[in-house]
């Protein structure tokens, strides 16, 4: 097969303890997942009926890269997020089939362009310019379950230029990391090579140019960066 122009390159994540990489398909992303960040927005928690959205692959920032700052915004936030990354997809799947699916996990930033959210919500639009623009997935090395214990007492947390800016256990998500799949999976047939963020707590804050930050998922995965 011949194409057009050059194909763009597989967005992928390093493997902690391999040479091999992750491919990445898609990126799915959950909105209020911790009730503390909920109402920290203004929002209500509502269990019946989650909130997903989306950003593209080529989104991520890997392999320790800086994230350049965005354009179009004054207000850049950072939200922590524990992501899973899929080996294996399905749909209409219960949570017991879904959590099968899970074949490592990391810790990612969802970046938020806060003051094009805060228009896009007032006037009822989507948030696509707020959430999935250039750059807004700084991502991990993943490590694969098989290397990894996640469970509720496991701890995700982030620091901003050494000072404590999110903390919280996994225990306090609102949707279960099953729950998210289940339902993900009868809104769209998941795949190997998606990845899926899972909410991030209170604290989240606006990131300048210069400061650095340190996302770990306690005892599994870390992330350090810098905004340029």
């Amino acid at each position: 097969m011949t194409y057009a122009i050059t194909p763009p390159p597989v967005p992928s994540l390093p493997i902690v303890g391999s040479d091999q990489r992750f491919p990445v398909r898609r990126i799915f992303c959950i909105g209020r997942n911790y009730a503390d960040h909920a109402r920290e927005m203004g929002a209500v928690v509502e269990k019946d009926t989650p909130l997903f959205f989306c950003k593209p692959a080529d989104a991520l920032v890997t392999d320790g890269a800086d994230v350049p700052y965005p354009q179009a915004t004054v207000d850049l936030h950072h939200e922590v997020e524990m992501v899973v990354a899929l080996g294996a997809g399905g749909h209409d799947l219960s949570p017991e089939a879904a959590a099968a699916l899970a074949w490592g996990y990391g810790v990612g930033l969802d970046l938020t362009r806060r003051d094009l959210q805060a228009v896009a919500k007032a006037k009822s639009h989507p948030w696509d310019v707020a959430k999935a623009f250039d750059h807004s997935a700084p991502m991990s090395a993943l490590v694969p379950s098989t290397a990894a214990t996640v469970d509720a007492n496991t701890v995700l947390q982030l620091d901003v230029n050494g000072e404590r800016r999110q903390h919280t256990t996994l225990g306090e998500m609102v949707h279960s990391v099953p729950e998210i799949l289940a339902t993900l999976s009868r809104l769209f047939e998941l795949k190997a090579g998606d990845l899926v963020f899972t909410g991030t707590p209170a604290g989240v804050a606006a990131l300048q140019r210069g400061d650095r930050f340190h996302a770990e998922l306690v005892g599994v995965a870390t992330l350090d960066g810098r905004v340029v």
